[in-house]
């Protein structure tokens, strides 16, 4: 069973006054409001006095309350391919039939609030640039994106300043639309809270590195929250200073997140929202810790400076795991295994997510071969659970870790 954490009340009021404020402010004077893909340019836009919405974690939503099959086919409906991102369908569907998990969770929040812009950086997939657009023709609001290169294996200044030029190109009317100056202050001091917050964040997953783990991979994706939606805001640094020190305390007094842990697991891939808590369970019921993953690192961006925000926020959307090419990937998970003393890999296949499903083209062999640990690929999606057959999931999973012995 998944130990709660003291800190987490603390989230979720700051998660609720996130909210709260994006729809106090939605059709009013007060602020206006940007959607953002979710690795960025948030600094940027909050350097602007925009507050920023970020659709990808009411995707998340809808996954983790399992509504999204609910919502799926009316994108289908609506021309939209089953093979595509779910985050884009359920969420899409979910705006078509005027719903939110968000009404749920926050009484008096009806819808998402409306933007004033929307802004892309393709750097996760070309998803997101479909997704937004489809909003942009839906509610006339102006579409600005970035266009991020693809299978870097070496980052080079060209891509640097490739996209360093596109952050740049943007202010004018980004000033437009906020009816704000941008001020080079307020980006640095933004960019410096980001690279704060992504410290923290770093130290906090870094705490599963201890044998046995105070953490779980089950337990990063409840508590990333804030460094997805707040990242350049003190809200996120002071809450993970929190949490950070109360890792730290459970580490100091032995309590750990699985109790007898006698196996340790790397995740890879998307998280399935909708069976969190369930796998959660049984993998600690198999005294296993998934101790670490690629998906809940990808908020970690050290490489922000707020002496040089523009080039800094272009290379850490840029030296991102998903945009890496394969050599790159490989070499971060297998320090990634040293780190964290890990046993094995579970690598997930999420049908509808390609660019964050590292399985399909030899890697879980390479890895196996080099590291001489073992993998296993479990197929599934990270909102549609009608991709994901739980028995045989189960059945591999328990078949795997078997064979790690007592």
């Amino acid at each position: 069973m998944r130990k709660e954490f003291a800190s987490t009340a603390v989230m979720k009021k700051i998660m609720a006054d996130y909210f709260y404020e994006l729809n106090g402010a939605a059709g009013t004077a007060s602020a206006k409001i940007a959607w953002c893909t979710s690795v960025g340019p948030a600094e940027l836009l909050r350097a602007l006095g925009f507050l920023v919405y970020f659709p990808e974690n009411h995707g998340a939503l809808l996954g983790a309350t399992r509504t999204a099959q609910d919502y799926i086919p009316l994108a289908n409906a609506a021309g939209y391919s089953p093979e595509i991102c779910s985050y884009l369908t359920s969420d899409v569907g979910a705006c078509i039939k005027g719903e939110t998990p968000l009404s749920r969770a926050y009484p008096g929040i009806e819808r998402p609030p409306r933007p004033d812009v929307l802004v892309f950086n393709t750097n996760q997939c070309r998803d997101v640039q479909d997704w937004f657009a489809w909003y942009s023709r839906k509610l006339k609001i102006p579409l600005l994106g970035i266009y991020t290169h693809r299978g870097i294996k070496e980052v080079a200044g060209a891509h640097i300043d490739s996209v360093a030029a596109q952050l740049l190109s943007l202010i004018p009317e980004l000033e437009r639309i906020s009816g704000n100056k941008f001020n080079l202050d307020r980006l640095k001091e933004t960019v410096g809270l980001s690279l704060e917050c992504s410290r923290l964040w770093r130290k906090v997953l870094e705490t599963a590195a201890n044998v046995p783990s105070p953490f779980t991979f089950f337990d990063a994706t409840v508590q990333m929250g804030p460094a997805v939606v707040l990242r350049g805001t003190t809200a996120a640094v002071d809450y993970y200073k929190a949490l950070l020190a109360e890792l730290r305390e459970r580490t100091g007094l032995g309590v750990w997140a699985v109790d007898g842990e006698r196996h340790r697991l790397y995740w890879d891939g998307m998280p399935i929202w909708g069976k969190l808590r369930d796998l959660s369970e049984f993998f600690a019921d198999l005294k296993t810790c998934v101790a670490a993953s690629t998906y809940c690192n990808s908020w970690i961006f050290e490489e922000l400076n707020p002496a040089d925000p523009f080039k800094s926020m272009a290379g850490a959307y840029t030296r991102l795991f998903i945009v890496r090419s394969d050599e790159k990937k490989e070499e971060y998970i297998a320090d990634m295994v040293r780190k964290f003393a890990i046993d094995g890999i579970v690598f997930h296949d999420s049908k509808t997510c390609p660019n964050n499903t590292n399985s399909r083209y030899g890697m879980p062999e390479r890895l196996h071969e080099t590291l001489g640990i073992g993998t296993v690929t479990i197929f599934g999606d990270l909102n549609d659970l009608r991709c994901y057959s739980e028995e045989q999931s189960k059945t591999k999973l328990e078949a795997f870790i078997e064979q790690f012995g007592e």
